[in-house]
């Protein structure tokens, strides 16, 4: 099968044909239809997870059809369309039974514990508890992003700061999940602050739901926190940091209004430097979203499905398997707004 190769971090990969994959007992071949490219795929090609080892396929966001199962799989069937989201469970501890697989200790991830997505087929584990079965005439489109941006900012959103309608959330960084998490703030019924350095990317928030936008170039971290203050008459109800940098989430903390929550869903190469006196004064709270459970994705696909949520709009461009070596790059450059889709 064709697939995209990383055999060296930080050069570009290569189009090429591998073995194609073959279901575990507990798991299935998905053949898929599109695939997304995330920022974190990025991280995978510079190196800054250790789970991976080379050569490697990248790629965690997906959509498209069972190919295969294991004869340990008793849900899912060849040929049903499926989504998964990236953080897969095994299924069986008591963070996976307690709902919570996003957590799980022996959770696999395509495009990181194994070959991803960026390829024709891919093996997904533990298919009974991770897979989630998705309507055959929605666009492609609208479900690629559920695997990873969507399900981050709903998790981080709705399950973990537990946002609220009429409450004020200011979204650092508008790239694809900020963007999404901006979407879902707005059919929640939030007050949103958009913040990022590109002009284009903060129309694009507008579009989808921000009633204000702050352009941070050249701004220190301490002027972005008060501008959010000035916005919301004393501080954000909930800030997000999108991007995964220490200037961004020092000004998130520093723009939270008392009992407020920080949500971080950016990831970073280094550890940052946190404002905790700030925390302890103010009674903050600081939340970590690592994706979603297969188990929480009902009420996410039904404003899908109902229309109230529309990740196809986010998507600015759609390639083909050969391109995304190319698109890797760029999406390290920051050329462009919105979501790259790879439809094989």
């Amino acid at each position: 099968m064709r697939a995209i190769v990383i055999d060296e971090f930080s050069s570009l990969p290569q189009l090429r044909d591998i073995v194609p994959p073959t279901a575990p007992a507990d798991g299935v071949v998905i053949r898929v239809e599109a695939t997304g490219v995330c920022r974190s795929d990025h991280h995978a090609w510079l190196g800054h997870d250790p789970t991976i080892s080379l050569p490697h396929v990248p790629g965690h966001e997906l959509v498209g059809w069972i190919d295969s199962a294991g004869p340990e799989v008793a849900k899912f069937s060849a040929g049903q369309r499926v989504t998964v989201p990236f953080v897969c469970g095994c299924g069986s501890c008591r963070w996976c039974l307690g709902g919570n697989a996003q957590v799980c200790p022996d959770q696999t991830q395509p495009g990181f514990t194994h070959y991803g997505s960026w390829a024709e087929k891919v093996v997904i584990h533990s298919a009974d508890a991770n897979l989630v079965a998705v309507p055959d005439d929605l666009p492609a489109a609208s479900l690629v992003g559920l695997g990873c941006r969507f399900a981050t900012a709903f998790h981080g959103l709705e399950v973990r700061a537990k946002l609220s309608p009429g409450e004020s959330v200011a979204v650092f960084g508008c790239g694809g999940v900020g963007l999404s998490a901006i979407m879902i703030a707005h059919a929640v019924g939030a007050e949103i602050i958009a913040l990022d350095v590109n002009d284009a990317a903060l129309e694009r928030a507008r579009e989808y739901g921000a009633s204000h936008t702050i352009n941070a170039a050249g701004l220190k971290w301490q002027e972005l926190a008060a501008e959010v203050v000035a916005q919301t008459s004393g501080g954000a109800a909930v800030t997000v940091d999108a991007l995964g940098r220490e200037d961004t989430i020092r000004a998130a903390i520093s723009s939270l209004a008392p009992l407020g929550r920080h949500v971080q869903i950016g990831l970073l190469a280094e550890p940052p430097v946190l404002d905790m006196p700030r925390v302890i004064a103010l009674e903050l709270s600081v939340l970590g979203s690592h994706g979603m459970a297969a188990t929480e994705y009902p009420p996410m696909l039904d404003l899908v499905v109902q229309g109230r949520l529309r990740p196809q709009d986010l998507v600015t461009n759609v390639i083909r398997l050969e391109d995304a070596p190319e698109a890797l790059r760029a999406l390290g450059e920051n050329r462009q707004t919105g979501m790259t889709i790879i439809e094989l």
